[in-house]
């Protein structure tokens, strides 16, 4: 079952964020499972909204992303990650 989840990042930049999705972009099997990803800056720091293909895929990735995010100098969310189970998802011309 689809999963989509909601991570709030007070205090990190896009900036940090950038530097963190290269990294990750050098181990594109990390993202396994990721549907969709989409970052959004706000007043406090950033959103980061995903549809995962499960929430174990989900788990896998947080697991893999942390140990790099904190080598960046990144901490963990504010607060545990909000995950709802998807009822339905498409993606237009997909």
């Amino acid at each position: 079952m689809a999963i989509f989840m909601h991570a709030s990042l007070p205090g990190v930049t896009t900036d940090q964020y950038d530097a963190l999705n290269a990294k990750l972009q050098q181990t594109p099997e990390i993202f396994d499972g990721c549907i969709a990803h989409v970052c959004v800056p706000g007043s406090d720091g950033l959103d980061i909204y995903d549809i995962w293909e499960s929430e174990q895929h989900m788990q896998a990735f947080g697991e893999k992303m942390m140990p790099i995010a904190e080598s960046a100098g990144l901490s963990g969310p504010g607060g545990q990650p909000e995950a709802f189970s998807v009822h339905n998802y498409w993606i237009p011309g997909a």
